[in-house]
């Protein structure tokens, strides 16, 4: 094991939460480090003479990864195994009985990175778990994921959802997250507003920007272009990250309007990542590896000024330092739109410094290079006004009242 970092005072009552409990939900704002508990949960496990089995549960292939990542900085004492259909440089299959035969045949402590989309794989291949924790656990409820959630719930010896925005049901026909049953009771509830005064991360600042409501004839690429260079010049940001409401709109965005060059002009560089396109760079089409290698490096960089556009794939949990602001080109639902927040209430690399030495104080956000991550809402359609309200909304629930972002499957 490699020497631990100190954690947080919220960290910490987490993780005394999970010592205390063998199942539950721990609710913690983005930003808040969720996955530290977890690590150190699993490390702690680690330490058994008997060997642990611990399997970690991402939605998507590229956050497997990622937290594959951040807890193998810590965990030097555990045989590794992917299951998801992407690539790693891990053992990985997708294949019930492979994945039984890696567990027979491997010795000592096993750490198993999977996604809500193939654990249904990891409980066909009926191997005894010892401890699962669930990452953006919100995602857990839907119909495909729902069975092997709930089987893990019941199987493992430990299991627990962690996620900032949990998803409840007000009917008997779809699951939530209230169902203790499954997913236990919170263990740990910690407000926003807590970590703000603590100096984990920045409250958002919501800006509703007003322009001329789209009249019938007018493009509306031409229109998108023009409100959202108006937006970044009044704003002043330097590093943005524009949510699309679908592929097709970035794409006309980029091969149909002049807002590549008036970025460009501007001294900007601008990328974007969907599904279908795949990640491209100031034109140029890249592997999603250089892609998120390059979104960290200018993130990092207080010289680069940059624009990124994506539809879905930034939205949960991706790690993405320096973003200033984040622009809605869409409507979401509470988590969508809460997710997407948390973006950008990130500290700034100098602030988490000067925090840590103590040349700052917490909470004193006139002290911080960054005091705040600006949302920006561009309106000038029904699509526009009802994000406005929707953003308001869950900026008052989660940073004035401290509650989470719940979202209500009600029917």
């Amino acid at each position: 094991m490699r020497p631990v970092i100190q954690l947080r005072p919220h960290q910490q009552r987490a993780l005394d939460a999970l010592a205390k409990y063998l199942r539950g939900q721990v609710i913690i704002p983005t930003g808040g480090g969720k996955t530290n508990i977890a690590i150190f949960d699993a490390m702690r496990e680690f330490l058994k003479d008997i060997p642990q089995t611990i399997v970690v549960v991402a939605p998507r292939i590229l956050l497997a990864e990622q937290l594959s990542c951040e807890f193998l900085e810590f965990i030097t004492n555990a045989s590794v195994l992917h299951v998801h259909s992407g690539e790693t440089h891990h053992f990985s299959s997708t294949r019930p009985n492979v994945i039984r035969s890696w567990y027979e045949q491997t010795q000592g402590h096993k750490l198993i990175f999977t996604t809500y989309n193939s654990l249904q794989r990891l409980q066909q291949a009926d191997i005894p778990v010892n401890t699962i924790y669930f990452d953006e656990a919100h995602n857990s409820v839907q119909r495909h994921f729902f069975p092997a959630t709930e089987h893990f719930s019941s199987a493992a010896d430990r299991c627990y959802f962690f996620t900032a925005t949990p998803k409840h049901s007000a009917t008997i026909a779809k699951p939530g997250m209230n169902d203790a049953a499954v997913y236990g009771n919170v263990i740990c509830n910690v407000p926003a507003p807590e970590l703000v005064e603590g100096g984990f991360i920045v409250p958002p600042k919501v800006v509703v920007q007003q322009f001329e409501m789209l009249s019938k004839g007018q493009i509306v690429a031409d229109v998108d272009c023009e409100n959202l260079i108006a937006t970044i010049d009044a704003q002043e940001v330097e590093k943005v990250l524009i949510c699309a409401k679908a592929t097709k709109q970035i794409q006309n965005l980029v091969s149909q309007t002049d807002f590549c060059k008036q970025l460009e002009d501007r001294g900007f560089s601008w990328m974007y990542i969907t599904s279908k396109t795949g990640a491209i760079i100031d034109g140029q089409k890249v592997n999603r590896e250089v892609f998120f290698d390059t979104l960290s490096a200018w993130g990092k960089d207080d010289s680069k000024k940059f624009v990124v556009l994506h539809h879905s794939i930034l939205s949960e949990g991706i790690n993405v330092s320096g973003l200033e602001a984040v622009l809605f080109m869409r409507s979401m639902d509470y988590i969508g739109v809460s997710q997407t927040i948390g973006r950008v209430i990130r500290l700034h690399q100098s602030d988490a410094e000067a925090l840590r030495s103590g040349a700052i104080a917490p909470g004193n956000l006139s002290e911080y290079t960054k005091s705040f991550g600006l949302v920006c809402i561009p309106v000038y359609s029904s699509v526009g006004i009802s994000t406005a309200r929707k953003v308001q909304a869950v900026v008052d629930t989660v940073f004035n009242q401290g509650q989470p972002a719940i979202s209500v499957v009600k029917r």
